[in-house]
């Protein structure tokens, strides 16, 4: 597999702090493990993380996604004052379960401490345009997003990034217990701005 880019910068805004999309590592094992006990986050994106032998464990999937080029994952991350880590605040995904295909899923989730502050759409935004140009040769034409239909804020940053509420989803226990929505974007002048 070729080489991808695997850190992508998003310049503050007037009211948001800048923001660094990187790839998972095992430094990141404790602030995932505080960042997974969020009810909110355990009710909407499941995180399978309650201790530090399971956050390692998840942190290897997500680089063996890299590897494989099936599950793109980043850490995003906002400057810390001082010591010039990021804190953890999301993470957004690429799927790509079938290389060359027209169509590629994303998915994301956003840290309690960032919720409400642009975090989620800025993110997406940036995943969305580096899918586009990183697999245009490769055929990448769409890409989808599904969330469960109650979960009213991720409509909401779904439609904030350009994609389009496509149609309702039907549950599909026990992974997905509730209707869902399926949103899109399509590659365009929309991925683009």
């Amino acid at each position: 597999m070729r080489k991808l880019t695997d850190r992508l910068d998003v310049a503050p805004s007037a009211t948001a702090p800048a923001l660094v999309l990187r790839r998972w590592n095992l430094a990141d094992a404790a602030e995932l493990i505080a960042v997974a006990r969020d009810a909110a986050l355990r009710r909407w994106a499941p995180v399978p993380v309650d201790d530090e032998a399971s956050a390692r464990r998840w942190i290897r999937a997500q680089e063996r996604g890299w590897e494989t080029g099936e599950r793109l994952a980043f850490a995003v991350t906002e400057p810390r004052v001082g010591d010039g880590a990021g804190l953890l605040a999301g993470y957004v995904v690429l799927k790509r379960a079938v290389p060359d295909a027209p169509s590629a899923e994303v998915g994301y989730w956003t840290a309690a401490h960032a919720r409400g502050r642009a975090v989620a759409p800025r993110a997406l935004d940036a995943l969305t345009r580096w899918a586009f140009d990183a697999f245009a040769g490769e055929g990448l034409r769409r890409l989808e997003l599904f969330h469960s239909a109650s979960n009213e804020a991720s409509c909401r940053v779904a439609q904030k990034s350009g994609f389009a509420w496509a149609r309702d989803v039907p549950p599909l226990p026990p992974e997905f217990p509730e209707h869902g929505h399926l949103h899109v974007h399509p590659r365009g002048p929309a991925a683009s701005r």
